[in-house]
């Protein structure tokens, strides 16, 4: 509770200075509004509060296994969590499947915890009022890939066609809007108001849009995972919602790692 309080008033201090920043930012564009957040706040951003969370609960006993997270493989071995997210998606022989960091804690909560995956789906991202857990332990589980180089190599069938799929779907136009991600992330030098916009499908754009991920929202106080970024897109996109966990979310995202291999990871980051 108090974790909460603390970082709601710190969110709303993010709004001060995001306001006085605006001024700035209206009269030079190529300035970055979050920058001046990120100068006031030094070397503290509140996604430490998810970390400290996500820790907790990756050794707290639950579900009706009543067993933690610790023997969870992330890819690195039963409850190695060190450098894991810099080498997701990955392929895991054991589901049959490639998976991101998001996808491969669900498995671990269904399968070593017990808990229906109904159950673990309910609170996907926090809303202000709740928080999530897949929130908390993305934070916590990149924070120990901090100052890894990202690498994700299409080292067998399933990798290479996760990022196929991926590919095609990036630059797959579609809806009322007839736009692809390529329409937003597609071009260098791209911009949407006083928004930067990476360009994905090369390496320097997508290594600066990833390593950052999961990333504290200053306009939302929440820290938010990849796959909440990849389906508020599809929402911007007006296309059906992206599934939590679906093929379609882990192929756009093992699409994006490849491309930022080499990548140094410093996530959790912070984004406007």
């Amino acid at each position: 509770m108090i974790a909460r309080h603390r970082t709601r008033a710190i969110a709303g201090l993010a709004f001060a200075a995001l306001t006085a920043a605006s001024s700035i930012v209206l009269a030079q564009p190529e300035d970055d509004p979050v920058a001046e957040y990120r100068a006031m706040m030094g070397d503290d951003n509140p996604a430490e509060f998810w970390v400290m969370r996500g820790e907790a609960l990756w050794s707290e006993p639950r579900g009706p296994a009543s067993v933690s997270l610790e023997q969870c493989d992330l890819g690195m071995g039963p409850g190695v969590v060190k450098g894991a997210y810099a080498h997701l998606p990955r392929y895991f022989a054991d589901a049959g499947q490639v998976m991101d960091l998001e996808t491969r804690l669900l498995h671990c909560m269904v399968t070593l915890q017990g808990i229906p995956r109904k159950e673990a789906l309910k609170q996907r991202f926090g809303d202000g009022a709740r928080e999530s857990d897949f929130e908390a332990l993305a934070a916590f589980v990149a924070e120990e890939s901090r100052g890894q180089v990202l690498d994700v190599p299409l080292d067998n069938p399933a990798m290479e066609k996760a990022y196929a799929l991926g590919k095609e779907m990036f630059f797959y136009r579609a809806g009322t809007h007839d736009f692809s991600c390529a329409t937003c992330h597609g071009q260098t030098g791209m911009r949407i108001r006083l928004q930067q916009l990476p360009n994905i499908s090369e390496a320097e754009g997508a290594r600066a849009a990833y390593s950052g991920w999961p990333a504290y929202r200053v306009s939302q106080g929440e820290v938010r995972t990849m796959q909440w970024r990849l389906q508020d897109c599809f929402r911007q996109q007006r296309l059906p919602q992206l599934d939590f966990g679906s093929q379609a979310s882990i192929a756009l995202t093992t699409y994006i790692a490849h491309n930022a291999n080499g990548a140094v990871m410093d996530a959790p980051g912070m984004k406007r």
